[in-house]
């Protein structure tokens, strides 16, 4: 069966418009019918035109060219992961704003692509791990510098908004249905149905009344 070449183009909205990246690809040669089209966030890949692309057009030894990395996706995390299973597939992903991608490969010199996409999906995974740590630290930093309420809890000075998990309160009949429960009379499960709490939360509960 003959190798075939496809293209996606994406933008995130329905105001935007995917004309630049679809004349681009009817200028390298591309027909209508091998053009995939979404106009949806970036932020997964749960996109109609991409899926059925992803997994009912594509095959073993067929090309996808996207023009930038970002009309992927833009999770790094999640681009690294798409990348990797179209290396399983040997399905070349060639991205016009990266040159390497582009390099013309030799007939039977496969492994000079699996060189490039390996090197491609490792970048990208670093990337994506700095990103993470760079915004966990914003946050711990954010939360450093946030004051404090009068019971302790930090809070946000724009919003009032206290962080991090909201405090579990004491249900009403908490003290009639825990003394039944501390008798025997009834099970932990019983008695999280009468208060109508979570099993999380009735231990908290239980350890905060024991700790007062």
């Amino acid at each position: 069966m003959e190798n075939k070449t496809f293209y996606y183009a994406r933008v995130s909205s329905d105001s935007q418009n995917l004309a630049r990246q679809i004349d681009l690809f009817k200028q390298m040669g591309a027909n209508d019918r091998d053009i995939f089209c979404d106009k949806k966030s970036g932020k997964d890949f749960d996109r109609e035109q991409y899926l059925l692309l992803r997994n009912g057009i594509l095959r073993e030894g067929d090309t996808l060219i996207i023009k930038e990395l970002d009309r992927l996706g833009r999770n790094k995390e999640e681009i690294k992961k798409e990348l990797e299973y179209f290396r399983s597939k040997k399905i070349m992903v060639r991205i016009l704003d990266l040159p390497t991608t582009m390099m013309e490969i030799p007939e039977g010199q496969y492994w000079i692509w699996e060189m490039v996409n390996s090197v491609l999906i490792e970048v990208l995974g670093t990337i994506a791990e700095q990103e993470r740590i760079k915004v966990k630290r914003r946050q711990q930093e954010g939360l450093a510098c946030m004051p404090l309420n009068k019971d302790g809890k930090k809070y946000s000075a724009k919003t009032g908004r206290t962080v991090g998990r909201p405090t579990v309160t004491y249900p009403k009949d908490w003290d009639l249905f825990y003394g039944q429960y501390k008798n025997g009379e009834l099970s932990a499960k019983e008695c999280m149905e009468k208060l109508s709490l979570k099993k999380t939360s009735f231990y908290k509960l239980i350890r905060q009344y024991k700790q007062n």
